[in-house]
Formats: structure tokens, sequence, C-alpha cells
């Protein structure tokens, strides 16, 4: 396996670094596709799928599902890599728990997922409105099976501990990049933060999730340095994809990791003991999230195909 390099900054290059095949997108068609954006907007949701720009789009609302955004659409912080507004957020709607819950009780799918932008000037972090949707989207949807895409709440456990007491299937609170670039990558947050904050959720009995790009400047053994910091505390699905520049004003792609490269490190993820791991050049967050809810179905899938070549 090719080393990933070294970048002792982020800095954006005077030569683009050229996108490879295995990164084209199917542009969102059919009807389905169409169905989920009527809802979107009838109910006037925000969804991460949009403001993030998600390679995924397509595919995922073409089959009926799609992560929605609380809390508005405009965050408090200014990470590098994100394409969601920054800036000063609109006042809270006390009514968006249950706009949610009926959108996706109209969607009839099996499993949702749900995420916010940061809300720092908030004393709660929006973890008020957080355990108000977790429990408006179980009410009304009492077959569907939920990820919450968590912000970190500064770390304070009692904004934590209402989203363990909403109790989710499963919660995700990504780390995004390696402990060494986090403070250029997320520029608010903290890496040793984050790995808190997962432990404490873990503690509270919660099925645990996070994700980490790659094309950053990391190296493969900061990637597997932060992947043994993630079991430390337990966490028990990793999602790992590559890094997309959204915009000219964000950090730039250093180096576009080949799918074989992923592949290696889906390997060790499972050696190191992760439950579920998906990893690939297009792979997101909440990319195939129906499957990481089943304890064990992701290793059983490895195990079955390494026996294959044994």
């Amino acid at each position: 396996m090719q080393e990933l390099p070294v970048v002792s900054a982020i800095k954006p290059s005077e030569t683009k670094v050229k996108k490879p095949d295995w990164l084209r997108v199917k542009l969102p068609i059919g009807e389905n596709y169409k169905h989920v954006r009527g809802l979107v907007d009838t109910h006037k949701l925000h969804t991460i799928c949009e403001s993030g720009n998600c390679p995924n789009m397509g595919e995922c609302w073409g089959e009926g599902t799609a992560t929605f955004m609380i809390l508005g659409n405009t965050c408090t912080r200014s990470c590098g890599f994100c394409a969601v507004a920054t800036g000063r957020p609109d006042a809270l709607d006390w009514d968006e728990p249950q706009r949610v819950a009926e959108a996706i009780n109209l969607m009839k799918v099996k499993h949702a997922v749900i995420t916010s932008v940061d809300r720092d000037e908030l004393k709660d972090g929006g973890s008020i409105i957080w355990y108000n949707t977790i429990k408006a989207v179980k009410a009304l949807n009492p077959d569907t099976t939920l990820e919450t895409l968590i912000p970190d709440f500064k770390g304070q456990r009692e904004n934590i501990q209402r989203i363990i007491d909403a109790a989710p299937e499963v919660v995700s609170h990504n780390i995004e990049t390696v402990e060494r670039l986090t403070k250029q990558v997320r520029i608010q947050a903290k890496y040793r933060r984050s790995i808190e904050v997962l432990k404490i959720l873990k503690q509270g009995g919660m099925r645990t999730k996070t994700g980490i790009m790659l094309g950053l400047g990391e190296t493969k053994e900061e990637v597997i340095q932060a992947m043994e910091d993630l079991c430390a505390v337990n966490t028990d699905v990793l999602t790992l994809g590559q890094y997309l520049q959204p915009t000219k004003k964000h950090l730039p792609v250093q180096r576009f990791v080949h799918p074989d490269e992923f592949k290696e490190l889906k390997n060790i993820g499972y050696e190191l003991g992760f439950d579920y791991v998906e990893s690939g050049p297009l792979v997101r967050s909440s990319y195939h999230s129906e499957r990481h809810v089943i304890e064990g179905y992701g290793r059983k899938k490895w195990e079955e195909e390494k026996a294959l070549f044994v």
C-alpha cells in the first residue's frame, strides 16, 4: 500500500489534484427521488444531503431515504471541510421535531438518520430540540430505527445525557480527521473531546459510530492510531471516505485515496475490533446506515468474505 503523504500544513495546491474515474457520481433521477424532494420542500425540512453536497444523494433519495438536519441550516462553527453555511442561526423552531417525525412517517422509511448544525450560542447546545425530535420520531414511527449524528455539545455531559435518555438505536459523532490535522480541519473542535463524547455515549449504553475523511494529508500510521483511539472507547461502527472539496474556499484535496487502500483500512479496522467498518471513496456517514444498526452484521460479512480467500 502506498503511504499517505505527510503534510505539515494544509494549503491550497498550486496544481489541482485531478479527480479519478472511481469518483464518478450518478445524477439524481427517478420517481422516488422526486417524491423525497417534494416531501423535503413541502415540510420545509433541511437535509445534510443538500447542505453538505453529498455525492450519494441521488442513490439514497432514489431509495426513499434522506438524512434530515435539525436546528436550522446555519452553523456556529466554520470547519474547513464543510459546505454548511456559517453565521448567526435563526431562532429555534419548536415545531420542527413534529415536522421531522411526520415527514419520516410519510416517507415510510424503516431507518432514518438525523443530524444537526452546531448551536454553540445555546446553553443546551440544541440538545433539548434533539431530545424532542428523537421522542417525536419514535412516537409517530415506532417501527422505524433511528441513527442520530450529533455535535460534541462542547463535551457537556448534561447535553450528551439527553441523547442517551432519548435512546436512538445508533448515536454517531464524527472525529472527521486524525489528531494532528484536527485544529486545521475542525477549527473549533478538539480531537480528544470527540473521543470523550464517544466514550460517554458508550458508557450510557449507546451503539456508537464515527467517521473519518481521508485525503487531507494524513499518514497511514495516523489513521491507524485514530482507529486504535476509537477502539479504546469501544466505538462500534467506523466509516472511512474520501474528502471532496465542496468549494474553492474550503480545504483542498491533498490526495485521492485508491479503493484498494480503503479496502486495506477496512480489514485493519475489523482486525482492531470494530463491529462494522464502511470504507470506500464515496462513503459518507449515513451511507448504508440501515445496516449499521444490526450488531454483528458487518463483522459476519467480513469474516465470510475473508474465508473465501483462505
